[in-house]
């Protein structure tokens, strides 16, 4: 039995708070990539029980992606869009693969990478 068919969907929309980041790097073939850490608490409901939800994810950000994650500030509150993978060929720990990023206090932190990029 097949449990996943090609082409299934795997999208995550997840807020919180930005909790580290590494300096930004180029990849190889020289795509802006910037790795790091990511927090979320809620209050989910399950089977009609209201529970706390924390967790932390990794997250990567390539291109010009890369360069709003770069911008973010420490603790900036955050919605991030993308999709879930496998670290590497090797390593099957799931990354978070952020494909948008929305800042939830104010557009600050966009402003300054709109205006490098001018």
């Amino acid at each position: 039995m097949r449990l996943v068919e090609k082409g299934a969907s795997n999208h995550l929309c997840l807020a919180g708070r930005l909790l580290e980041k590494q300096p930004l790097r180029y990849t190889p073939s020289g795509l802006p990539i910037i790795e790091g850490r990511f927090t979320h608490h809620s209050e989910q409901w399950e089977a009609g029980v209201a529970r706390q939800v924390e967790c932390e994810i990794s997250f990567l950000a390539l291109g010009d992606t890369a360069h709003w994650m770069l911008a973010a500030s420490y603790e900036a509150n955050l919605v991030l869009s993308g999709f879930l993978a496998a670290k590497s060929r090797n390593r099957k720990t799931s990354v978070f693969h952020v494909q948008e990023v929305d800042f939830l206090e104010g557009q600050q932190n966009g402003t300054v990478f709109q205006e490098e990029r001018g």
